[in-house]
């Protein structure tokens, strides 16, 4: 028996560990979850978010990534409003701790950001002034500016 070789060694069974740890960590699925929550005052504004129309305020939805993103609120009779809204990540999201957020927690984290956008009401201008103005640029024109 001396001079058999043995069946068991133990690089191999780190190996067999390593991949057992990869194989689980792929099948865990990420424990985080961001939600965003937009508002308005008044509510029931068009939310455009990076230039898509994602509903109306109160609106509720998911995102993946963190960053600066382009909110547009639009209502009748309000002005429009355009807010360039950063979303920051919390500690745990942060490189190292993101790896171990999103993968080996054992219960979920849901990370909420929540935004109030209040509009403002539409001034008309009197017709007098919109006819001095068309008048100035009509001029404008006429002079080749």
């Amino acid at each position: 028996m001396a001079g058999t070789k043995p069946t068991w060694k133990p690089r191999c069974a780190r190996r067999w560990i390593a991949a057992a740890l990869i194989v689980l960590c792929a099948l865990q699925g990420g424990c985080v979850y961001r939600r965003m929550t937009i508002r308005s005052d008044p509510p029931g504004a068009l939310v455009l978010l990076d230039g898509r129309e994602v509903g109306y305020t109160p609106y509720t939805g998911d995102f993946i990534y963190y960053g600066t993103r382009e909110i547009t609120l639009v209502k009748d009779g309000y002005e429009t409003r355009t807010v360039l809204q950063p979303f920051r990540p919390p500690f745990y999201q942060i490189l190292p701790l993101e790896f171990f957020a999103d993968n080996l927690l054992p219960f979920q984290v849901t990370n909420r950001h929540d935004y109030l956008f209040p509009l403002e009401r539409q001034q008309v201008a009197p017709v007098e002034h919109l006819l001095d103005r068309a008048e100035g640029l009509r001029t404008e024109t006429q002079l080749g500016y």
